[in-house]
């Protein structure tokens, strides 16, 4: 007689482990990253968060049992099995709007995630803010930060959203061209606009000289501008805010507008409407974070588990017209542009309330953090 032998796997964390394990660090409000070891004590001593996750939270087929493998498309005929890893609007766009999302492997090296110098300023810097009573957060001695993340393991949402409104790009400085095109409902081509958007932060320096403040500067978190290269008849409009260091305070927001050729300040509410006609952008949108932190409030964990998101690898470089990465669905085929997804092991969901703005349009915010970085990874208004 003859025989086959067969090799057996046994999981050492079963399906559903995951799930569980988010369900009951939520219901004890436990923020502390990864699921079979604690995240940030892995990603510190090896540089990579593998160790902190089962099989089936890196990777796409493991989570899915081989149903979507790395490299297929997600689209309305197989949506619907990762719905939970979607915020709703992707998931109508996907489902109705003929939108499609790429997925890649999951990356987990720790200095791939944020640029590195902001990584490391976090690990050398941990453990040293706090907020002070006016609810900004400071170092020990109460100065402003000095750079990285000030709260690597969020213990509140607070926290997660402080951190992530301190330092937008993650960078000391940061310039970012922008090809702008605005749709309407039909997928008619409404707009089109070139964009300068700039940077620049006089405190938590970790790069430029002299760090880590630029003297003379330490009551102010950033200076960002915005710059309109094209079309003509918008050419030259321009905007820059001024943000204080205390969070309490609105950012100044001054705009230029070449045909009055006249510098103009403008209210505090405008944060919440279009710069520009036919984008449904506001600042209020940027890097989900827009506003001072203190200018909301009812901070609130709402959600906790794995999600999908372009995390890295999604700008064309080696193409040469790596300015369209190649648009599709919609009406017209022209409504979304080629995206790369991948599956972030743990994200965390905080809701907030702009409650120091009567006249906001949006009653509350929901923002993903991926737990690995503290960036942001999706947002909602209603």
């Amino acid at each position: 007689m003859s025989g086959r032998l067969a090799t057996i796997r046994v999981r050492k964390y079963p399906g559903g482990f995951s799930r569980r394990h988010f369900i009951d660090q939520l219901a004890h409000g436990i923020l502390v990253g990864g699921v079979v070891a604690p995240l940030w004590s892995v990603m510190a001593e090896t540089g990579d968060a593998s160790a902190a996750y089962p099989d089936e939270l890196l990777s796409i087929d493991e989570y899915t049992r081989g149903s979507i493998s790395t490299g297929d498309i997600i689209d309305a005929g197989n949506v619907g099995l990762v719905r939970e890893l979607l915020d709703p609007i992707r998931y109508t766009q996907v489902s109705e709007m003929g939108r499609r999302l790429r997925i890649l492997d999951t990356t987990t090296d720790f200095m791939q995630l944020s640029p590195w110098e902001y990584q490391e300023a976090t690990l050398r810097n941990q453990g040293q803010a706090r907020f002070d009573d006016d609810g900004n957060v400071v170092t020990a001695e109460g100065k402003p930060w000095i750079g990285g993340n000030p709260f690597p393991e969020p213990k509140t949402a607070l926290e997660a959203v402080a951190a992530a409104t301190l330092s937008w790009g993650r960078h000391d400085a940061s310039l970012y061209m922008i090809a702008e095109d605005d749709f309407d409902d039909d997928g008619d081509h409404l707009y089109h606009y070139d964009v300068c958007w700039a940077e620049l932060s006089p405190v938590a320096r970790v790069v430029m000289d002299p760090k880590p403040y630029w003297p003379g500067h330490e009551d102010k978190l950033r200076y960002q501008s915005i710059l309109f290269t094209a079309p003509n008849d918008i050419k030259g409009t321009s905007f820059l805010n001024i943000w204080d260091y205390d969070q309490n305070l609105f950012p100044d927001l001054y705009g230029y507008i070449p045909s009055f050729r006249r510098v103009r300040k403008y209210p505090t509410n405008q944060r919440f409407e279009p710069l520009i006609p036919g984008s449904t952008l506001y600042l209020s949108d940027a890097w989900a974070t827009g506003d001072p932190y203190l200018t909301w409030g009812n901070y609130r964990v709402v959600g906790r588990g794995p999600w999908l998101a372009g995390v890295t690898r999604n700008w064309p470089g080696e193409d040469d017209d790596w300015r369209n990465p190649g648009v599709h669905g919609g009406d017209k085929g022209k409504t979304f542009l080629h995206t790369n997804v991948e599956l972030v092991p743990e994200a965390v969901v905080v809701e907030a309330e702009p409650t120091h703005y009567p006249r906001a349009p949006v009653s509350r915010k929901r923002i993903w953090f991926d737990l690995r970085t503290g960036l942001p990874l999706s947002m909602v208004t209603f």
